[in-house]
This record gives C-alpha cells, structure tokens and sequence, in this order.
C-alpha cells in the first residue's frame, strides 16, 4: 500500500514535468492529468475490487505490483517519441492543449495508475478475515496509502526531480513499486526491483529534442533550455514555444517585447538612478537598460536560481555592469526590501500567465509604495488579436490604485500597461523623445503617439478573485479557433 500510494502521485507529478515542454503548465494540462488520474484511480479500484473477490492470492496481487512497475519505468523512454507524435498529429488537425495533453496523459499514465488503484481494494481483501477489526485493518491500509501518497509528492517534488531530473524519477519510482510487489512474490522476484535501479545508471536523454540545444535543466519550478540560433542564444521555459530571453553578441536590441521597456525611463523627466526588473530571467531587460542608461543601479528579481545560472553560463548576466540578481518571488521581494525605485518592471511570466497575485490591489498598492516620487510602474500583458481582456482587467485594476494608467499596443501580443504615480499630461509624453536615446527614440515617438488612459475598473482583482488564469485560457482557446499569428518587429536589431 505504501509503494501504491508514492506510485500513484510520483506519476503524477512526473506526468505535468513531462507535459510541459510539449503543452505548457497551464491550468488546462494539470486538469486533464489530475481528472485522467482520478479517473484511472476509480477505475483500478473497480478492477480490483472484482479480481480480489475472485481470486484473492497474494502472488496475484504481487503480479499486478510488478506489472504497474514496468508500466512506470517505460514511460520515460515512451514519452518523447509519443510526445512528438502527438503534437505533430494535432498540430496538423489545429486541436491544441486541451486535446493533446489529454490524449498524451491517457496513452502515458492512464495504465500504470489502473494498476495501482487495484492495490488498495485488493490488499484489504487479503487483509480482512471477518468483519471484527475490518475497520481498523481498513484504516491502517488507507493510512499507509495515504502516507506513501504523501512521500510521492513531497519527495519527487522537492529532491528528485530538480537533484537527478524527472526520467530518473520515474524509474527509481518504478523501482520502488516493484520492491512492494517482489515481496509478495518468490525470491527469484527480487530481481526485478534490481533490475529497474539499474536502469538508473543509463545517461538520461534530452527532455524534448530541440535543433540547436546548448543547455538544459529541471529546476524546482520548470524546464529550462538554452537554445542556440546562429549567434543568437534563445531562452526557453516550460512548452519551448515562446522565447523568455533573448542574447545577441552584437545588440542589445531584440525587436521584440523587451525593447518596449526601454521607452519607460526617459518619461520620469529626470535620470533614472534605481530599476527593479520583477522576472529578470536571462537578463535581456537588465543587459539593454544598463547599455542605453548607464549609471543605473539594477535589481534582476528570479525566482528560478537555474534560469539565473543558464543566464550566467550562457547570456552574459554576469557582465551586466550595475546589476545585482536577487533570488526570490516577485511579491514576497517587495515585501521584505526597503529599497524605492524610480521604474519597477513586471515581467514575471510562467508563460503563458501572469500570476494572478502580481496583477491584483494588493500588489499594485505594495508596488506603489517601493516607487519615488513620480515612479513608475511597468507591466507586460499579453494580448492576442482582437482579444484585450487580460490587458483590459489589470490596467482597470491598476488604475484603482494609481492616479493615472496608461496603456501602450507595442506588439501584436504583448500590450505595455504603465502605472504612473503621477499623472502625465500628451505634452510631457511628446517632451520624452528628445531625451530617449537615439537608437530608441522611435520607440518614443509610438509609445507618444499611441498611449491611451486606461478607466478604473468597476469590479478590480483582488487577491480573494484575480481569475488570471480562467481569462488566459479563454483568449489562448479562441484565439486557436482563429487562426495564428505572430508579432512583428518594434524595431530594428542592428547595433
């Protein structure tokens, strides 16, 4: 009961580890693994109930301990080929997230998981010999299920997966598994526990193969990737779709959603002296301010410490002069320094979400008192065409909080939504282009021209209802009935 109960949640927690290079970590991917594992779970109760009644022999039971066990330890070597399968296949149908990570979890975690339910049923069966005590021998197998539970979430979560990687994790929890099952068994069965511990020492593959790749990891949080693209270098996190940074010998420029930021500090109308970059990732933010504002003193906010070492390895973080990385979430960070800030940048994607607790009251009145006077406060909200709401909600919940909001379509998907602690009137936004730096000053010149205020919203998120996700999920669902798209350039890399 105990190697059942850690097999069942380590493979679950395994399955949303394994899905996210392909599927993202949305809420949808972890509904379709969580509901196909209760479903799987319900199902192997059911089965094992009725082989139990029928033929209630301890070798049995070990057989079927055994069996879930291979099902386990193939799944790491199953899942790349049919995880690219599955996305080719869907991709060409235009069925996304949804259909594939349900299909991807019903072929990968579906059978192993039917296998372990059975063991509970069946075990109380063995266990029970007449109805005085069933309910004691009932909750000391439950109790022991619901232990080994405990330990198959706790353990792959916080040790195994980010110390020898999610494959690995698997296997030592197939291997665990079958040591359950060899003990019902005869001796010779002792084998096969040996035997999947020795699967441990084969070199784990890469996660998801990827033309280019330089680097790749499993932290705590996600599945980082550094890929390779003639000079450039692309930083990838979780679903490898969506660049998170951006490094290039030769620029500092990217044509992309990070230059938007670089038109912010010239609106101050003073020199900008401190930054905050909420979501610093591989510094491409950081590396761009410090180039076309030097003296500027900059605090790189990460939660993850393997992105800021990726960065480190491989996107020249550590030569960003006036840059210190700090490890911490974004919140709990405000939270705890004293430090005030002339601009605080919000960049703190797990594509493709914001987390709801940066985009509520709560955060922007925290965020307002860590700005000087005249601060501001810069947000990246993704769009898709046609489809504000996301950007809509957090600039109205912003505006309940500062005096003035303005919002900016930079790209096609990604809108700038900056609080000002205070307002600006057309006039001042005019009187920035002058002092932007020439290789950016077009950029000033659209955010003048194209800046709208945005209304305080009627019904404002709150950390008690900031329902991030639930509208995330809707644009992204329309937005694939629609079609695709992609942005186009803000402006030219050239150095």
């Amino acid at each position: 009961m105990l190697a059942a109960g850690a097999g069942s949640t380590a493979t679950e927690i395994a399955a949303s580890r394994l899905l996210a290079p392909y599927f993202g970590s949305s809420t949808v991917v972890w509904a379709n693994v969580i509901g196909l594992v209760l479903a799987a779970l319900s199902l192997g109760y059911w089965l094992g109930g009725r082989l139990a009644d029928r033929r209630p022999e301890p070798r049995l039971l070990g057989g079927v301990v055994l069996l879930a066990a291979a099902l386990v330890a193939i799944v790491p070597f199953a899942a790349q080929p049919l995880l690219d399968l599955t996305v080719r296949g869907l991709d060409r149908v235009s069925v996304g997230v949804v259909v594939g990570s349900f299909a991807s979890s019903l072929l990968l975690f579906a059978p192993p998981v039917v296998l372990l339910g059975m063991v509970a049923p069946f075990a109380l069966r063995l266990a029970v010999t007449g109805v005085d005590g069933a309910g004691s021998v009932a909750g000391r197998l439950y109790a022991l299920s619901t232990l080994g539970s405990i330990v198959g979430v706790f353990v792959p979560a916080l040790v195994t997966i980010p110390l020898v990687g999610t494959e690995r994790t698997l296997v030592g929890t197939a291997a665990v598994v079958a040591l359950g099952g060899a003990l019902l068994l005869r001796r010779r069965w002792a084998v096969a526990p040996l035997a999947l511990a020795a699967v441990l020492a084969v070199p784990p593959g890469v996660v998801k193969a990827t033309p280019g790749l330089l680097w790749e990891r499993e932290s705590r949080y996600q599945f980082v990737q550094v890929v390779g693209n003639g000079s450039e270098r692309d930083l990838y996190l979780n679903e490898g779709i969506v660049k998170h940074s951006v490094w290039r010998p030769a620029t500092v420029l990217t044509g992309d959603e990070w230059d938007m930021f670089l038109a912010v500090p010239p609106l101050l109308g003073r020199p900008v002296r401190r930054v905050a970059i909420l979501g610093n990732a591989g510094g491409t933010t950081a590396r761009a301010l410090a180039r076309l504002f030097p003296g500027t003193r900059l605090t790189g906010v990460e939660i993850d410490p393997v992105v800021t070492e990726a960065a480190r390895r491989f996107m020249g973080l550590g030569r960003v002069p006036g840059l210190r990385v700090v490890t911490a979430d974004a919140r709990p960070f405000l939270r705890r320094t004293g430090e005030r800030y002339d601009v605080i940048v919000v960049d703190a994607y797990r594509q493709p979400y914001v987390p709801f607790y940066l985009a509520t009251q709560e955060f922007f009145r925290l965020a307002r008192t860590h700005l000087r006077p005249g601060g501001i406060l810069a947000l990246n909200v993704a769009t898709v065409p046609g489809d504000h709401r996301l950007a809509r909600a957090v600039a109205g919940t912003l505006r309940s909080v500062f005096p003035q909001v303005l919002t900016w379509q930079a790209l096609e998907l990604n809108q700038l939504v900056l609080g000002l602690d205070r307002p600006l009137a057309p006039a001042a936004l005019r009187a920035a282009v002058p002092r932007t730096p020439a290789r950016i000053r077009a950029l000033a010149r659209l955010l003048a021209a194209q800046a709208r205020p945005a209304a305080a919203s009627a019904r404002p998120w709150t950390d008690d209802r900031a329902p991030v996700e639930w509208v995330t999920d809707r644009m992204i669902l329309d937005f694939e009935l629609r079609g695709d798209s992609r942005n186009e350039p803000l402006l030219p890399t050239a150095p």
